[in-house]
């Protein structure tokens, strides 16, 4: 099939690829302006530029796909079906109505469930076992589309939002490819979703990752997995921020007040939550480097009785 590639950030990169390896002419790859990067402020392409540049494929970068132009210039691609990949941009029923088999969109979780924009991260968040990709035939509402296909992923014990990123973009790369085939040979049937099922997750936000220690060490560590690596958990000690990696929950009680050290080991931190004790094994103190807390106990002199978070 002819396909147009819309889609921006890394989650995007594995689709396009296995799209172009699969034999399908990719007439040309949508994505988002550059953008300058850090305090050079030095203009870098996003992830999906980078790789139509690999492959040479034509790039085209509206700052507003539904302007009249970049409209008239989606037509000139002639695609028989457009593949969205967190493209960052709203779709109109004019583009929706373009190509021959409309829009369809990779989306990280098994809708209706996790619609918007971090379903990766809340579902580390929620505790769940397991997760998914689902491909939806796009409509003008945000994930609402019918269902064309789903692939589910489970979700480990240790798992990260950023481990988790890769094994969904590894699922949802073999998953359009599979579902291409399907959709020109008319062997998928479109199922609606249930709207009463639904959830909807917002754009994660930095202040997301404060930790309160009232709240139960299970919450706190998967705070921990689902926001690392970005924008990641963090609480302060001595007025400095430090950011948690890694930890563990340790099946004990505690009556120390939240936030307390109650144990300092060769290779961990023990601290008291709401309910439970939460074992720090990395860390990165504000201005040093993220390291295992065995390395940060070597120049660090923490003891039982300390506190961290803000007073």
């Amino acid at each position: 099939m002819k396909v147009v590639f819309m889609g921006t950030p890394d989650f995007a990169v594995g689709a396009l690829e296995a799209i172009i390896e699969a034999g399908h002419e990719v007439t040309a790859v949508v994505t988002q302006p550059d953008k300058p990067k850090g305090r050079s402020g030095q203009m870098q392409f996003p992830p999906v530029k980078e790789c139509a540049v690999k492959y040479n494929l034509p790039v085209f970068q509206p700052i507003k796909v539904k302007e009249p132009e970049a409209v008239e210039e989606l037509r000139k691609y002639e695609a028989d079906i457009f593949v969205v990949a967190a493209f960052g941009q709203i779709l109109t029923k004019e583009i929706l109505d373009m190509p021959r088999y409309g829009c369809v969109n990779i989306h990280a979780s098994l809708l209706p469930k996790y619609r918007g924009a971090a379903p990766i991260q809340q579902a580390i968040l929620d505790g769940e076992a397991e997760t998914g990709v689902t491909i939806q035939q796009m409509n003008e509402g945000i994930d609402t589309g019918d269902i064309l296909s789903t692939v589910i992923v489970p979700i480990d014990k240790k798992e990260t939002a950023e481990t988790l990123f890769v094994k969904l973009e590894e699922a949802g790369a073999q998953l359009i490819v599979d579902t291409l085939v399907k959709i020109e040979k008319g062997e998928i049937t479109p199922v609606p979703q249930d709207h009463a099922k639904a959830s909807y997750v917002k754009m994660m936000k930095k202040t997301l990752g404060k930790i309160d220690w009232n709240k139960d060490a299970v919450v706190i560590e998967r705070l921990v997995r689902g926001l690392n690596s970005w924008p990641s958990a963090y609480t302060f000690f001595e007025g400095k921020s430090l950011k948690l990696w890694d930890c563990d929950v340790l099946e004990e009680t505690c009556d120390e007040e939240p936030g307390t050290i109650v144990r300092v080991n060769k290779d961990s931190i023990d601290v008291a939550t709401g309910n439970g004790v939460l074992r720090i094994l990395e860390l990165q103190l504000e201005g040093k480097k993220r390291m295992d807390t065995k390395s940060f106990l070597l120049g660090n002199a923490w003891k039982a009785g300390m506190c961290l978070g803000e007073k």
